[in-house]
C-alpha cells in the first residue's frame, strides 16, 4: 500500500501543478516556477499538493527502504519526500510578476520563509538525481540501470541549467523546471509501481 501511495503521489503532483497552472489567467507556466502556484488566492491548492504528494512519496520511500534493493536508495527518497513537504510548509516570496502586483524580477532581499523554501527546494532537486544515480547501480535489470544512468545525468545537468536560468531571470524559467520535474517524477512513479507489482525485482 505504501508503494502505491508513493506512485499516486508522484503522478498527482505533476497533474495538479499542470492543471492549476494552465487554468490561472495571470500565471505563465513557461515563465513562473511551480512554487509560485502556492501564492495568491488559490495558493492553497499547490501548498496542499506539496504536502499531500510529499507525504505519499515519503510513504513509498519508506516502502523501498524496508523492502527494496538498496537501503541508501530508500533513505535518499525519504529525504526527497520530506523536502517536498517542507517546500509546501514554507512558501516562496512573490516575485517575477506573480501574483499580479509582485516585483517583476527577483528581489535581492528574501523573507526567512522564502529562504527555508529555497533550502527545501535545493534538497528536492539534488536528492532526486542522486536517487536516480543510486538506482543506476542498485536496481535489478539492465533496462532499469541504463534508463536510470541516462536520466541521472540529464537531471544533474538540468538542475544546473535551472540554477543559471534563475540567476538570469530567464523567461523560460518555468519551462526548464518542468523539463526536470516531469521525467524525474515519472521515474519515481515507475519505480514505486514496479516495486508494488514485483516486476523485475
Amino acid at each position: 500500500m505504501a508503494l502505491w501511495a508513493g506512485a499516486i503521489g508522484a503522478v498527482l503532483f505533476v497533474l495538479v501543478f499542470l492543471a492549476d497552472g494552465w487554468s490561472r489567467p495571470d500565471y505563465a507556466s513557461a515563465r513562473h516556477p511551480i512554487s509560485a502556484l502556492a501564492l495568491g488566492r488559490r495558493g492553497w491548492i499547490q501548498t496542499t499538493n506539496f504536502v499531500v504528494s510529499g507525504s505519499a512519496i515519503t510513504a513509498g520511500a519508506v516502502g523501498v527502504l524496508l523492502d527494496g534493493p538498496s537501503t541508501l536508495l530508500g533513505v535518499v527518497l525519504t529525504v526527497f519526500g520530506l523536502a517536498l513537504v517542507a517546500s509546501g510548509l514554507f512558501r516562496m516570496d512573490p516575485m517575477l510578476g506573480y501574483p499580479p502586483g509582485a516585483p517583476a524580477g527577483i528581489p535581492e532581499e528574501h523573507s526567512a520563509q522564502h529562504r527555508l523554501h529555497d533550502l527545501a527546494g535545493a534538497v528536492v532537486f539534488l536528492s532526486l538525481p542522486l536517487a536516480v544515480a543510486i538506482g543506476a547501480f542498485t536496481l535489478p535489470g539492465t533496462s532499469w540501470r541504463i534508463v536510470s544512468a541516462g536520466l541521472a545525468v540529464a537531471l544533474f545537468v538540468g538542475f544546473g541549467w535551472f540554477g543559471r536560468a534563475w540567476e538570469e531571470v530567464s523567461p523560460r524559467l518555468g519551462l526548464i523546471q518542468r523539463a526536470i520535474v516531469i521525467p524525474g517524477w515519472g521515474w519515481l512513479a515507475a519505480l514505486f509501481t514496479a516495486r508494488a507489482l514485483g516486476l523485475g525485482w
